[in-house]
C-alpha cells in the first residue's frame, strides 16, 4: 500500500487519556451544561447523564441535547473552552515527535475537539509545529461529532486536499471508524487494551497500543 496518508484523531489517540483524565472531561461537561447552559440539574446527576450518553451515544452531550433540547453548538463551545483550560493532567508519549517524524507518510489531525482546543492539546504536547496547517476539528464542517455520517470526512478531505480512498484514519473510537470506512477511507484502530475487533466490516486494522500502531504504519507507508 503506498501513497498513503496518515489521518489521525487527536482526543486518546495523539495522546492517551488516563481513567483520572477520562473523569475530568466528564466533570467539565456537566459543569459546562449546569453553570454555562444552565440546565435543572444538580453536579451528580449531569455527571452520571454524561457516562450514559457516552456509553449509549459515544458523545458524552448527546444527551442532554435530546432531553433538554440543548444546542449542539452551545455545549460544544461551553465543553471545549473549559477543556482548553483544563490539560495539565495531558502526558505526551516518549519521544513520539521523533516517531513521527519519520513516518514516510504525509500526516493530518481530524478531531472531535474544537480547532482551539485542539491547537492547545498539541502546543502542550510539543507537537504544534509538526502538525501546523494540517489539523481540522469537526466544528470547520459544521459538525460537532464524527459517528452519525460520512459526510463530515468527506468534508474534510476536500478541505485537506486529499482523496478518501488514499487515506488511513486512525481513531481509538470503532463509532467513528464506521464513517470513515463509509466514506472510503481505511481504517485503523487504537484498542489501548480493549476488544481487538479488527475483522469487524469497519474495521481494517487493529492494535493494542501506540507503538504497535507505529510499528504498523511503516509497514503501510514504506
Amino acid at each position: 500500500m503506498t501513497n498513503m496518508v496518515i489521518v489521525w484523531d487527536l482526543d486518546n489517540t495523539l495522546y492517551r487519556e488516563t481513567p483520572e483524565f477520562h473523569d475530568l472531561m466528564d466533570t467539565i461537561m456537566a459543569q459546562a451544561a449546569i453553570e454555562d447552559l444552565k440546565l435543572p440539574l444538580d453536579f451528580e446527576t449531569a455527571k452520571a447523564m454524561v457516562t450514559e450518553s457516552y456509553r449509549t451515544y459515544r458523545d458524552g452531550g448527546e444527551l442532554f441535547v435530546q432531553k433538554y433540547g440543548t444546542d449542539p453548538k452551545a455545549l460544544f463551545d461551553a465543553y471545549h473552552k473549559r477543556k482548553e483550560q483544563n490539560l495539565t493532567p495531558i502526558k505526551p508519549y516518549p519521544n513520539f515527535l521523533e516517531k513521527l517524524k519519520k513516518l514516510n507518510c504525509p500526516q493530518y489531525i481530524f478531531s472531535t475537539s474544537s480547532h482551539n482546543a485542539c491547537e492547545a492539546i498539541l502546543k502542550h504536547l510539543g507537537l504544534y509545529d509538526f502538525f501546523a496547517g494540517r489539523f481540522y476539528s469537526v466544528e470547520e464542517f459544521g459538525s460537532y461529532k464524527k459517528n452519525d455520517s460520512a459526510d463530515v470526512y468527506l468534508k474534510f478531505c476536500e478541505a485537506a486536499g486529499i482523496k478518501p480512498e488514499d487515506c488511513i484514519f486512525i481513531d481509538d473510537s470503532y463509532s467513528n471508524l464506521e464513517f470513515a470506512k463509509k466514506a472510503g477511507m481505511k481504517t485503523l484502530r487504537l484498542c489501548h487494551g480493549k476488544e481487538n475487533n479488527k475483522g469487524v466490516e469497519y474495521i481494517d486494522y487493529a492494535v493494542d497500543n501506540i507503538e504497535e500502531c507505529i510499528n504498523l504504519l511503516h509497514q503501510i507507508c514504506a
